[in-house]
Protein backbone atom coordinates (compact mmCIF):
# COMPACT_ATOMS: atom_id res chain seq x y z
CA UNK A 1 0.00 0.00 0.00
CA UNK A 2 1.17 3.86 -0.96
CA UNK A 3 1.62 5.96 1.84
CA UNK A 4 -0.49 8.27 0.84
CA UNK A 5 -1.81 11.13 2.51
CA UNK A 6 -4.86 10.56 2.16
CA UNK A 7 -4.51 7.67 4.57
CA UNK A 8 -3.48 8.46 7.93
CA UNK A 9 -0.92 6.24 8.71
CA UNK A 10 0.43 5.51 12.58
CA UNK A 11 3.33 3.56 13.76
CA UNK A 12 2.87 2.24 17.29
CA UNK A 13 6.18 1.29 19.23
CA UNK A 14 5.87 -0.73 22.05
CA UNK A 15 8.70 -3.20 24.12
CA UNK A 16 6.30 -4.67 26.52
CA UNK A 17 4.29 -7.94 24.60
CA UNK A 18 2.53 -8.66 27.41
CA UNK A 19 0.28 -7.02 30.13
CA UNK A 20 -1.83 -3.80 29.85
CA UNK A 21 0.50 -1.75 27.78
CA UNK A 22 0.11 -4.94 25.06
CA UNK A 23 -3.68 -4.82 25.77
CA UNK A 24 -3.81 -1.25 25.08
CA UNK A 25 -1.89 -0.82 22.04
CA UNK A 26 -3.98 -3.52 20.54
CA UNK A 27 -7.19 -1.95 21.60
CA UNK A 28 -6.19 1.11 19.78
CA UNK A 29 -5.27 -0.38 16.92
CA UNK A 30 -7.97 -2.47 16.50
CA UNK A 31 -10.22 0.56 16.72
CA UNK A 32 -7.68 2.80 14.48
CA UNK A 33 -7.65 0.52 11.65
CA UNK A 34 -11.66 0.48 11.94
CA UNK A 35 -11.54 3.88 11.80
CA UNK A 36 -10.29 4.08 8.35
CA UNK A 37 -6.01 4.56 9.44
CA UNK A 38 -3.12 2.48 8.52
CA UNK A 39 -1.75 1.08 11.19
CA UNK A 40 1.65 -0.31 11.46
CA UNK A 41 3.18 -1.91 15.39
CA UNK A 42 7.00 -2.25 15.84
CA UNK A 43 7.41 -4.51 18.71
CA UNK A 44 10.03 -7.31 19.93
CA UNK A 45 8.65 -10.85 18.57
CA UNK A 46 7.07 -13.59 21.25
CA UNK A 47 4.66 -12.57 24.07
CA UNK A 48 0.26 -12.03 23.01
CA UNK A 49 0.92 -9.13 21.33
CA UNK A 50 2.07 -9.74 18.02
CA UNK A 51 -0.29 -12.60 16.98
CA UNK A 52 -3.30 -10.48 18.42
CA UNK A 53 -2.31 -7.47 16.33
CA UNK A 54 -2.23 -9.38 13.06
CA UNK A 55 -5.56 -11.11 14.21
CA UNK A 56 -6.86 -7.92 13.73
CA UNK A 57 -5.21 -6.99 10.51
CA UNK A 58 -3.03 -5.03 11.80
CA UNK A 59 0.96 -5.18 10.25
CA UNK A 60 3.51 -5.73 12.73
CA UNK A 61 7.14 -4.98 11.92
CA UNK A 62 10.11 -7.10 14.11
CA UNK A 63 11.97 -4.20 16.82
CA UNK A 64 14.42 -6.37 18.63
CA UNK A 65 13.86 -3.94 22.41
CA UNK A 66 14.89 -5.69 25.61
CA UNK A 67 12.87 -3.92 28.95
CA UNK A 68 15.45 -1.45 30.43
CA UNK A 69 17.83 0.66 28.44
CA UNK A 70 21.55 -0.47 28.50
CA UNK A 71 24.02 -1.05 26.09
CA UNK A 72 21.74 -2.37 23.43
CA UNK A 73 20.01 0.89 23.25
CA UNK A 74 22.15 2.50 20.05
CA UNK A 75 21.26 -0.30 18.21
CA UNK A 76 17.89 -0.26 19.11
CA UNK A 77 17.37 3.38 17.54
CA UNK A 78 19.16 2.20 14.68
CA UNK A 79 17.04 -0.47 13.97
CA UNK A 80 13.69 1.48 14.98
CA UNK A 81 15.07 4.38 12.63
CA UNK A 82 15.31 1.81 9.77
CA UNK A 83 12.03 0.78 10.71
CA UNK A 84 10.64 4.71 10.43
CA UNK A 85 12.52 4.61 6.89
CA UNK A 86 10.81 1.52 5.74
CA UNK A 87 7.00 2.36 7.28
CA UNK A 88 7.24 5.82 6.68
CA UNK A 89 4.10 6.42 9.07
CA UNK A 90 2.81 10.26 9.39
CA UNK A 91 2.81 10.18 13.33
CA UNK A 92 4.23 7.20 15.93
CA UNK A 93 2.66 7.03 19.07
CA UNK A 94 5.55 5.34 21.50
CA UNK A 95 4.05 3.50 24.51
CA UNK A 96 5.77 3.43 27.86
CA UNK A 97 9.58 3.85 29.02
CA UNK A 98 11.75 2.19 26.55
CA UNK A 99 9.61 2.66 23.43
CA UNK A 100 9.15 6.53 24.57
CA UNK A 101 13.40 6.52 24.89
CA UNK A 102 14.36 5.12 21.55
CA UNK A 103 11.62 6.40 19.26
CA UNK A 104 11.93 9.87 20.16
CA UNK A 105 15.87 9.93 19.74
CA UNK A 106 15.09 7.92 16.20
CA UNK A 107 12.22 10.70 15.62
CA UNK A 108 13.71 13.67 16.78
CA UNK A 109 10.78 15.96 16.14
CA UNK A 110 10.55 14.93 12.74
CA UNK A 111 6.99 13.86 12.66
CA UNK A 112 4.11 14.08 15.11
CA UNK A 113 5.11 12.39 17.99
CA UNK A 114 3.07 10.97 20.81
CA UNK A 115 4.07 9.68 24.03
CA UNK A 116 2.68 7.86 26.45
CA UNK A 117 4.41 6.72 29.73
CA UNK A 118 1.92 4.13 31.33
CA UNK A 119 3.44 5.05 34.27
CA UNK A 120 6.51 7.13 35.05
CA UNK A 121 9.41 5.48 34.45
CA UNK A 122 11.60 7.57 36.95
CA UNK A 123 8.88 6.55 39.65
CA UNK A 124 9.91 2.89 39.27
CA UNK A 125 13.96 2.96 40.19
CA UNK A 126 15.74 5.42 42.92
CA UNK A 127 18.97 7.01 43.48
CA UNK A 128 21.10 6.93 40.12
CA UNK A 129 18.85 5.27 37.76
CA UNK A 130 15.59 7.30 38.84
CA UNK A 131 17.72 11.06 38.38
CA UNK A 132 18.89 9.58 35.29
CA UNK A 133 15.03 8.68 34.09
CA UNK A 134 13.74 12.08 35.55
CA UNK A 135 16.35 14.07 33.52
CA UNK A 136 15.78 12.07 30.36
CA UNK A 137 12.17 12.93 30.76
CA UNK A 138 12.62 16.73 30.82
CA UNK A 139 14.84 16.78 27.95
CA UNK A 140 13.05 14.14 25.74
CA UNK A 141 9.36 16.08 26.22
CA UNK A 142 11.34 18.80 23.55
CA UNK A 143 10.33 15.53 20.84
CA UNK A 144 6.71 14.65 21.70
CA UNK A 145 4.44 17.08 20.02
CA UNK A 146 2.32 15.27 23.24
CA UNK A 147 2.27 13.45 26.01
CA UNK A 148 -0.57 11.68 26.75
CA UNK A 149 -1.22 10.66 30.39
CA UNK A 150 -4.09 7.86 31.28
CA UNK A 151 -5.12 10.09 34.25
CA UNK A 152 -4.76 13.78 35.50
CA UNK A 153 -2.80 12.59 38.30
CA UNK A 154 0.07 11.26 36.01
CA UNK A 155 -0.14 14.26 34.19
CA UNK A 156 0.21 16.28 37.54
CA UNK A 157 3.02 14.02 38.91
CA UNK A 158 4.77 14.88 35.47
CA UNK A 159 4.37 18.74 35.70
CA UNK A 160 5.28 18.60 39.51
CA UNK A 161 8.95 16.68 38.48
CA UNK A 162 9.43 19.77 35.75
CA UNK A 163 8.54 17.67 32.45
CA UNK A 164 7.60 20.69 30.40
CA UNK A 165 5.18 19.28 27.64
CA UNK A 166 2.17 19.88 25.78
CA UNK A 167 -0.36 17.50 27.83
CA UNK A 168 -3.26 15.42 26.59
CA UNK A 169 -5.17 13.48 28.96
CA UNK A 170 -7.22 10.63 27.86
CA UNK A 171 -8.97 8.06 30.96
CA UNK A 172 -7.91 4.46 30.10
CA UNK A 173 -10.79 2.04 29.03
CA UNK A 174 -11.90 -1.14 28.75
CA UNK A 175 -13.70 -3.47 26.63
CA UNK A 176 -17.33 -3.58 28.47
CA UNK A 177 -18.61 -6.26 26.50
CA UNK A 178 -15.88 -8.41 27.01
CA UNK A 179 -15.83 -7.61 30.72
CA UNK A 180 -19.39 -8.09 32.36
CA UNK A 181 -21.05 -9.46 35.11
CA UNK A 182 -22.41 -12.28 32.76
CA UNK A 183 -20.36 -15.12 31.82
CA UNK A 184 -17.53 -17.87 32.76
CA UNK A 185 -16.55 -18.12 35.83
CA UNK A 186 -13.30 -20.02 37.06
CA UNK A 187 -15.08 -22.34 39.73
CA UNK A 188 -16.29 -22.27 43.01
CA UNK A 189 -14.65 -23.04 45.92
CA UNK A 190 -15.26 -22.79 50.16
CA UNK A 191 -14.53 -19.71 51.54
CA UNK A 192 -14.96 -15.93 50.05
CA UNK A 193 -12.42 -15.67 47.48
CA UNK A 194 -9.85 -12.43 46.70
CA UNK A 195 -8.15 -12.11 43.31
CA UNK A 196 -5.30 -10.09 42.52
CA UNK A 197 -4.51 -9.85 38.92
CA UNK A 198 -1.11 -8.28 37.89
CA UNK A 199 2.05 -9.08 36.58
CA UNK A 200 4.34 -10.76 39.49
CA UNK A 201 6.06 -8.04 39.64
CA UNK A 202 7.28 -5.09 42.65
CA UNK A 203 4.98 -2.50 41.07
CA UNK A 204 2.24 -4.07 41.52
CA UNK A 205 2.73 -4.45 45.45
CA UNK A 206 1.60 -8.40 45.53
CA UNK A 207 4.10 -8.82 48.39
CA UNK A 208 2.74 -5.74 50.05
CA UNK A 209 -0.54 -8.38 49.68
CA UNK A 210 0.91 -11.35 50.92
CA UNK A 211 1.96 -9.50 54.20
CA UNK A 212 -1.75 -8.33 55.32
CA UNK A 213 -3.04 -11.90 54.40
CA UNK A 214 -2.42 -13.37 57.78
CA UNK A 215 -4.31 -10.93 59.24
CA UNK A 216 -7.30 -11.52 56.58
CA UNK A 217 -7.02 -14.84 57.05
CA UNK A 218 -7.08 -14.49 60.94
CA UNK A 219 -10.14 -12.56 60.99
CA UNK A 220 -11.60 -14.75 57.87
CA UNK A 221 -10.17 -18.34 58.62
CA UNK A 222 -11.52 -19.84 54.95
CA UNK A 223 -10.47 -17.09 53.37
CA UNK A 224 -8.54 -17.60 49.97
CA UNK A 225 -6.29 -15.30 48.06
CA UNK A 226 -5.59 -15.90 44.26
CA UNK A 227 -2.72 -14.65 42.11
CA UNK A 228 -3.78 -14.25 38.54
CA UNK A 229 -0.33 -13.33 36.36
CA UNK A 230 3.32 -14.22 35.82
CA UNK A 231 6.60 -12.10 36.42
CA UNK A 232 10.10 -11.59 37.49
CA UNK A 233 9.41 -11.97 41.56
CA UNK A 234 7.06 -15.64 41.57
CA UNK A 235 9.75 -17.20 43.27
CA UNK A 236 10.35 -15.17 45.42
CA UNK A 237 6.50 -14.50 46.28
CA UNK A 238 5.55 -18.10 46.03
CA UNK A 239 8.40 -18.71 48.92
CA UNK A 240 6.51 -16.24 51.33
CA UNK A 241 2.81 -17.46 50.50
CA UNK A 242 0.87 -19.65 53.04
CA UNK A 243 -1.13 -22.25 51.88
CA UNK A 244 -4.47 -20.21 51.49
CA UNK A 245 -2.57 -18.62 48.62
CA UNK A 246 -3.17 -20.01 44.91
CA UNK A 247 -0.66 -18.58 42.18
CA UNK A 248 -3.06 -19.33 38.84
CA UNK A 249 -0.21 -17.69 36.38
CA UNK A 250 -0.50 -15.46 33.30
CA UNK A 251 -4.40 -16.11 31.82
CA UNK A 252 -5.42 -15.00 28.60
CA UNK A 253 -8.79 -13.95 29.91
CA UNK A 254 -9.04 -12.50 33.16
CA UNK A 255 -12.58 -11.82 33.02
CA UNK A 256 -13.77 -15.03 34.21
CA UNK A 257 -11.56 -15.05 37.30
CA UNK A 258 -12.90 -11.65 38.23
CA UNK A 259 -16.19 -12.49 38.25
CA UNK A 260 -15.28 -15.40 40.58
CA UNK A 261 -14.10 -13.03 43.48
CA UNK A 262 -15.50 -11.77 45.78
CA UNK A 263 -13.40 -8.59 46.21
CA UNK A 264 -10.18 -7.78 43.58
CA UNK A 265 -7.42 -5.78 44.76
CA UNK A 266 -4.49 -4.33 43.20
CA UNK A 267 -2.24 -2.87 45.83
CA UNK A 268 0.52 -0.78 43.64
CA UNK A 269 3.41 1.11 44.34
CA UNK A 270 3.10 3.16 40.84
CA UNK A 271 0.53 3.41 38.17
CA UNK A 272 -0.27 6.05 35.33
CA UNK A 273 -4.31 4.39 35.36
CA UNK A 274 -4.31 -0.15 36.18
CA UNK A 275 -6.79 -1.94 34.00
CA UNK A 276 -7.22 -4.41 36.35
CA UNK A 277 -9.43 -2.53 39.10
CA UNK A 278 -11.69 -1.40 35.84
CA UNK A 279 -11.86 -4.58 34.46
CA UNK A 280 -13.01 -5.86 37.43
CA UNK A 281 -15.48 -3.27 38.01
CA UNK A 282 -16.71 -3.65 34.27
CA UNK A 283 -17.40 -7.40 35.41
CA UNK A 284 -19.47 -5.99 38.60
CA UNK A 285 -16.84 -6.59 41.16
CA UNK A 286 -16.08 -4.58 44.30
CA UNK A 287 -12.16 -3.48 44.29
CA UNK A 288 -9.35 -2.00 46.61
CA UNK A 289 -6.86 -0.51 45.52
CA UNK A 290 -3.71 1.65 46.75
CA UNK A 291 -3.74 5.43 46.34
CA UNK A 292 -1.42 5.72 43.52
CA UNK A 293 -1.68 7.61 40.33
CA UNK A 294 -5.06 7.73 38.49
CA UNK A 295 -6.35 5.20 41.32
CA UNK A 296 -8.83 8.20 43.06
CA UNK A 297 -9.99 9.01 38.86
CA UNK A 298 -10.94 5.34 38.31
CA UNK A 299 -13.06 4.81 41.20
CA UNK A 300 -16.76 5.64 41.83
CA UNK A 301 -17.30 8.63 44.54
CA UNK A 302 -19.25 6.61 46.37
CA UNK A 303 -16.40 3.59 46.53
CA UNK A 304 -13.48 5.89 48.04
CA UNK A 305 -14.55 5.11 51.35
CA UNK A 306 -14.30 1.83 51.11
CA UNK A 307 -12.15 0.93 48.37
CA UNK A 308 -8.75 3.06 48.62
CA UNK A 309 -5.97 2.43 50.67
CA UNK A 310 -2.35 3.76 51.29
CA UNK A 311 0.11 2.09 48.91
CA UNK A 312 2.48 0.21 51.16
CA UNK A 313 0.48 -0.03 54.50
CA UNK A 314 -0.63 -4.28 55.11
CA UNK A 315 -2.56 -3.13 58.07
CA UNK A 316 -5.03 -0.57 55.92
CA UNK A 317 -4.84 -2.86 53.37
CA UNK A 318 -6.14 -6.19 55.73
CA UNK A 319 -9.18 -4.47 57.14
CA UNK A 320 -10.27 -3.08 53.83
CA UNK A 321 -10.35 -6.27 52.68
CA UNK A 322 -12.00 -7.84 56.00
CA UNK A 323 -14.78 -5.42 55.90
CA UNK A 324 -15.60 -6.32 52.55
CA UNK A 325 -15.30 -10.03 52.62
CA UNK A 326 -17.60 -9.72 55.88
CA UNK A 327 -20.38 -7.53 53.77
CA UNK A 328 -22.14 -9.15 51.15
CA UNK A 329 -24.75 -6.21 50.84
CA UNK A 330 -22.02 -3.27 50.63
CA UNK A 331 -19.84 -5.70 47.97
CA UNK A 332 -23.08 -5.73 46.06
CA UNK A 333 -23.42 -2.20 45.80
CA UNK A 334 -19.99 -1.21 45.52
CA UNK A 335 -20.09 -4.11 42.46
CA UNK A 336 -22.95 -2.15 40.85
CA UNK A 337 -21.64 1.96 41.32
CA UNK A 338 -18.35 0.47 39.73
CA UNK A 339 -20.10 -1.35 36.51
CA UNK A 340 -22.12 1.62 36.02
CA UNK A 341 -18.88 4.21 36.46
CA UNK A 342 -17.39 2.23 33.89
CA UNK A 343 -19.91 2.11 31.36
CA UNK A 344 -19.95 6.02 31.71
CA UNK A 345 -16.62 6.98 32.50
CA UNK A 346 -14.20 4.48 30.96
CA UNK A 347 -15.31 2.43 27.82
CA UNK A 348 -12.82 1.07 25.97
CA UNK A 349 -15.00 2.97 22.36
CA UNK A 350 -14.53 6.61 24.61
CA UNK A 351 -10.84 6.64 25.19
CA UNK A 352 -10.28 4.94 21.67
CA UNK A 353 -12.34 8.10 19.82
CA UNK A 354 -10.19 10.14 22.32
CA UNK A 355 -6.80 9.21 21.18
CA UNK A 356 -8.02 9.40 17.43
CA UNK A 357 -8.82 13.15 17.91
CA UNK A 358 -5.45 13.55 19.52
CA UNK A 359 -4.09 12.14 16.31
CA UNK A 360 -6.23 14.21 13.83
CA UNK A 361 -5.95 17.33 15.67
CA UNK A 362 -2.11 16.43 14.90
CA UNK A 363 -2.14 15.47 11.48
CA UNK A 364 -4.42 18.45 9.79
CA UNK A 365 -0.91 19.61 9.30
CA UNK A 366 0.17 16.51 7.88
CA UNK A 367 -2.40 14.91 5.80
CA UNK A 368 -3.94 16.26 2.98
CA UNK A 369 -7.58 16.60 2.46
CA UNK A 370 -9.52 14.92 -0.07
CA UNK A 371 -11.40 17.18 -1.98
CA UNK A 372 -14.09 16.47 -4.26
CA UNK A 373 -14.71 18.77 -7.18
CA UNK A 374 -17.80 20.51 -8.09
Amino acid sequence: MSNSPRVPHVLHVAQPVEGGVARVVTDLAAAQLAAGFRVTVACPRGGTLPDALRARGCTVLRWDATRSPGHRLPGEVRQLARILATARPHLVHAHSAKAGLAARLAVRGRIPTVFQPHAWSFEAAGGVVGRLALGWERWGARWATRVLCVSEAERRTGQRCGIGAVWRVVPNGVDTLRFRPEGDVVGSGAGPLVVCVGRLCRQKGQDVLLQAWPEVVRRMPRARLVLVGDGPDAGRLRAAAPGSVTFAGAAADAAPWYRSADVVVLPSRWEGMALAPLEAMACARPVVVTDVDGARESLAPGQLPHCLVPPEDPGALARALTALLRDERLCAELGAQGRRHVLAAHDLRHAADAVIDVYRELLAVVVTPVVVPN
